[in-house]
């Protein structure tokens, strides 16, 4: 009897070990907030994301609003189209201004919200028509080599 007790405590034990790993890989992986309760679709385009990957976070005043749900790639403008779906409880005016940043120097990049000023609230299916695009590591470094040449080769050297 007594072993039957124990071992029913070490199942329940392992069973709870297991449910915290879960909760834990969703939370690792961007899902425990993903798609839950009434949301809508907005859609922006953007000459370069970057790194920015599906299920990314969109913020708004630090504040996780919303998921990434698609990038695609349109062969008319040749830049990339971002799908969001933005949680029902947050509206933004039309004038929403978003930015694709980075958290920290070479942290995850998400896509921030600007509220702009009109009475307007942008709807499902919108789209954002101004977006900043991301700012990439690689062409800064190139650009500050590419002005340190040009300013040698104009002081002579």
């Amino acid at each position: 009897m007594q072993r039957t007790t124990m071992d029913l405590w070490v199942g329940m034990f392992v069973m709870l070990g297991i449910g915290a790993l879960l909760i834990l890989s969703l939370k690792v992986g961007n899902l425990g907030t993903y798609g839950a309760g009434q949301s809508y679709d907005l859609v922006g385009n953007f000459e370069n994301i970057g790194g920015l990957k599906v299920r990314s976070p969109v913020k708004s005043a630090g504040v996780v609003v919303g998921r990434v749900t698609d990038i695609q790639f349109s062969l008319d403008t040749y830049d990339a189209i971002v799908t969001m779906r933005i949680n029902g409880q947050y509206t933004f005016p039309k004038d929403t201004f978003a930015s694709i940043l980075t958290a920290g120097l070479l942290g995850e990049q998400y896509i921030g919200l600007d509220a702009g000023g009109d009475e307007v609230m942008l709807k499902d299916g919108d789209k954002i028509m101004m977006t900043n695009s991301a700012i990439v590591l690689e062409e800064m470094i190139g650009r500050f080599l590419f002005d340190k040449a040009a300013e040698e080769d104009d002081k002579g050297f």
